[in-house]
């Protein structure tokens, strides 16, 4: 947030008005710039969209699997094989897999619930999708504007949202403007539309203002840590599926893996680890590594060449954690709210319905004339879709896993295997969470040291040579964007009772105890490693951990993720 100190100094900032500003160039969010434009041109009036994405690029800092339903894109942009989307290889079959440490099991397809059934999907980079969508947004009208951030939210003197205003640029360690400093710009509109993705810095922000979650399950997140590899042509199996459940991870865990084969004799794998686990020695990003070690999956690796690397929180909660979407002057849409199916490892598709249904109730709004009041037909329109059916039918999946892998198995056969075969949309009966992840993590002394092997450089690697190839970088000289609320509460709280988790939890190597000159313990912080994974928001045991936006720009620019 600009200081009132630079505003009286450099300010007042300008300002630009539009009918719609949307927060973030995922799917979600073009997908509202998408549908807003086409509702304009189908009425022959002119709608004035913007889309501020903090990446470098629609698409540089998407991350996930990915197999994508291809429903909701087709609803938004029915032509899309003859527009050129990125959707080439289909799924041509499905494994689900059970492991032990040296053996796997797969499960009959007869017994496979139809949520883990892909056929009819498509193996993607969903970065390369939403530079597509980019793409079609622009051809539409859509202004978007690349690396700049979204850093405020902007309010009116009721209390509405009135649009939001980016990051000032030029911000010196010290706080202080530098000779490059711009103050950021004011971004004004009639609605606003946060589509930040899981654990979004604003749409975080506007749940607490707005009390969106009251009554709401806490919500509950997952880490994917991912890689990308181009294998032997031998190991190649375009449109191959295969979901792994087990080890390495223990019964009480939640979590599993996924490698998916894409065109081009390249696959995306990664591990998905559930950020409500206990062991504070557990290392998400370590569990994956090892994971790549186990017959089944190395076998596929073995003789390749990893290109890429990433990791992003997941919102997991599934329609009992998800908040209220609509407050006075804005939505949220996709997974700042968290309409991922956790029970599909799929959310592109909610994404893309959520931003079109919220264009809709959006366009009508402006239609007759309203502005920064709540967007009452979005919520409506959400629980009238299928996507609403599809999400009720889920609702208690990560709920039961709170009991255990075992019941979790069982019950999520119950419920999306049985219980269709019998005629019921949704179970009977409803499962409620009443904590939040980081509340779950014990003391260090009560839980068992867990030795991870050193990486072998060949299938398995440390977090730094990670990091190089996810492109991350941020400008050197500016402020840390990971701040802590009391700066006493790593080392005292933290380290003491919890072995210092946070050098743990982050895939990228950020958080890291080291000793100061006179033998004292202090966390250091390095932020330029940073991967916007949001991690240490949600895991922090004493949520001391804030991520804030860095200047624009910065952060990984994932290729072909």
């Amino acid at each position: 947030m600009t200081s009132p100190a630079l505003l009286q100094a450099h300010g007042p900032r300008e300002s630009m008005d539009y009918d719609v500003v949307v927060v973030g160039g995922g799917p979600s969010g073009l997908a509202t710039a998408i549908r807003l434009k086409q509702l304009a041109a189908d009425k022959g009036t002119e709608l004035n969209v913007v889309v501020l994405e903090k990446g470098s690029e629609p698409g540089a800092h998407i991350l996930s699997g990915a197999v994508m339903d291809p429903r909701a894109i087709t609803e938004l942009l029915p032509n899309w094989k003859e527009l050129g989307a990125p959707l080439h290889q289909l799924v041509t079959d499905d494994d689900v897999l059970f492991l032990t440490a040296s053996g796997s099991k797969r499960t009959p397809d007869f017994l496979v619930p139809d949520c883990f059934h892909n056929s009819g999907n498509y193996v993607v980079s969903l970065g390369a999708v939403s530079k597509w969508l980019g793409e079609q947004a622009e051809a539409l009208g859509v202004e978007i504007f690349p690396g700049f951030t979204a850093a405020e939210v902007l309010y009116n003197e009721a209390g509405a949202v009135r649009g939001v205003a980016t990051g000032d640029v030029g911000i010196g360690k010290d706080g202080e403007p530098t000779s490059d400093f711009q103050l950021g710009m004011e971004l004004l509109g009639k609605y606003t539309v946060f589509a930040e993705g899981s654990r979004g810095h604003l749409g975080k922000q506007l749940i607490a203002k707005f009390k969106l979650d009251a009554g709401k399950d806490p919500q509950s997140y997952a880490l994917g840590v991912k890689e990308l590899w181009e294998v032997t042509p031998a190991n190649a199996k375009p449109g191959h599926v295969v979901h792994t459940a087990g080890w390495p991870l223990d019964n009480a865990t939640y979590g599993g893996g996924f490698l998916y084969h894409l065109e081009g004799n390249q696959v995306t794998l990664g591990f998905v680890t559930g950020l409500d686990y206990k062991n504070p020695w557990l290392s998400p990003f370590e569990e994956m590594q090892r994971w790549k070690t186990h017959p089944s999956i190395k076998a596929v690796l073995e003789g390749g060449k990893r290109l890429g690397y990433g990791a992003r929180a997941i919102t997991a909660g599934g329609l009992l954690s998800l908040p209220k979407t609509v407050f006075p002057g804005g939505a949220l849409v996709g997974c700042d709210a968290g309409y991922l199916n956790a029970s599909r490892i799929k959310g592109s598709h909610a994404a893309i319905k959520t931003g079109m249904l919220c264009a809709e109730a959006a366009f009508e709004a402006v239609q007759a004339g309203r502005a920064q009041d709540e967007l009452s037909g979005y919520p409506g329109a959400f629980e009238k879709s299928w996507l609403y059916d599809e999400l009720l039918g889920a609702k208690n999946f990560k709920q039961w896993f709170k009991k255990g892998n075992t019941v979790g198995t069982l019950m999520t056969g119950i419920e999306q295997w049985l219980l269709p075969k019998l005629g019921l949309k949704s179970p009977p009966w409803t499962i409620h969470r009443t904590r939040a992840d980081h509340s779950y993590l014990m003391p260090a002394a009560q839980c068992p040291e867990i030795s991870y092997p050193k990486p072998d450089g060949v299938i398995t690697f440390d977090r730094l040579s990670s990091v190089f190839i996810s492109n991350t970088n941020h400008a050197e000289n500016q402020p840390a964007h990971l701040t802590l609320l009391d700066a006493s509460i790593p080392v005292a709280i933290n380290l003491k009772h919890y072995a210092g988790p946070e050098s743990r939890y982050c895939p990228a190597g950020v958080y890291e105890y080291i000793k100061t000159p006179d033998g004292a313990d202090a966390l250091q912080i390095n932020a330029q490693n940073c991967i916007h994974c949001k991690t240490c928001d949600i895991k922090d045991p004493t949520q001391n951990i804030n991520w804030v936006t860095p200047e624009g720009g910065g952060g990984p620019n994932y290729a072909g993720m």
